[in-house]
């Protein structure tokens, strides 16, 4: 017990989890502004994978970190562009299309990556974003290594989650984004149109996706490899229901799963017994049984997975 007290009171533990969590943030954010339209976007594992290698990619040819932030971003709004072509425009199964993109999107960076960089012993390696250091604040002693020593994009995403927030609950353009998800019959009778509004929440939530592949290439690791996504896509989606449709919830949530999977990366050592393959499960099983308890009192959009065609009642 006192083992496991020593991790959770370790401020490593906590600058572990946000950190583990700053690609889930901008992940979740960008399928929630999908949802939140009525679409659901199951291409993100590819549209991460995809702004994964192209922030990597961008950097390594000689572009700024920051620019290959924004490279990832331009990718993913024209593969979310892509799907709003087929789910918003053509009124194709969004789960079908969805699993589509990610096939395609993760298949095109792979084969990218291989003819820019022909095969090698290891991947190459870029420079990637530094800690941002706060005067005083960075120097704490617990609080400072917890909270205030992280890279620009972790702020971004925290930044981000305020901005959406705001977004979506206090401005017009927010309410007719969410009228679109409840009733875009509604929406279209206010002459606002359904179709613009899903295919900009889908680019700019696709965006945001890429961007949170890029965090993995350029912030959190310094090279570019096909598996490095890992499931995080899948994630996103499920933190989405558990936040029930809200920013905040979603950025809990995300902070929660950080907290579970750096608490399993700091278990195995201690009980080397146990096949690390358990420990893996772990952050993905509590992430079922959270979903589990709190999807039952979610309020799903009413529109969501409905294709809308103009006209119709």
């Amino acid at each position: 017990m006192t083992e496991f007290l020593d991790i959770v009171l370790a401020a490593s533990f906590w600058a572990a989890a946000l950190r583990i969590a700053t690609p889930l943030i901008f992940g979740t954010l960008g399928a929630l502004l999908g949802e939140r339209s009525g679409v659901l976007n199951l291409g993100i594992e590819g549209i991460m994978t995809a702004g994964a290698m192209t922030g990597w990619l961008a950097v390594y040819l000689g572009a700024p970190l920051w620019m290959g932030l924004l490279a990832a971003a331009c990718v993913g709004a024209l593969v979310g562009l892509l799907h709003a072509g087929l789910t918003v425009q053509l009124g194709l199964s969004q789960h079908v299309a969805g699993l589509g993109i990610t096939l395609f999107a993760s298949s095109l960076s792979w084969y990218i990556y291989r003819l820019s960089v022909p095969s090698s012993g290891s991947p190459p390696k870029i420079t990637p974003f530094a800690p941002v250091h706060f005067p005083v604040l960075s120097d704490l002693s617990w609080i400072g290594e917890a909270l205030f020593r992280h890279t620009a994009p972790t702020w971004l995403a925290l930044v981000l989650v305020a901005g959406v927030a705001w977004g979506l609950w206090r401005t017009p353009l927010g309410l007719a984004l969410r009228m679109a998800g409840e009733s875009p019959q509604a929406c279209e009778a206010q002459g606002v149109s359904v179709f613009g509004l899903r295919t900009g929440a889908l680019m700019a939530g696709s965006a945001l996706m890429a961007v949170g592949g890029a965090f993995l290439t350029t912030a959190a690791f310094d090279s570019f490899y096909f598996t490095m996504i890992q499931g995080r896509g899948w994630i996103c989606i499920a933190l989405v229901v558990f936040a029930s449709w809200q920013p905040g919830k979603a950025l809990l949530g995300a902070i929660l799963y950080g907290m579970f999977d750096a608490f399993q990366l700091r278990l195995q050592p201690l009980v080397p017994e146990i096949p690390y393959q358990l420990f893996l499960m772990m952050p993905y099983l509590l992430s079922i049984a959270a979903l589990v308890l709190v999807s039952r009192r979610a309020s799903v959009p009413q529109a969501l997975m409905v294709p809308y065609r103009k006209g119709e009642r």
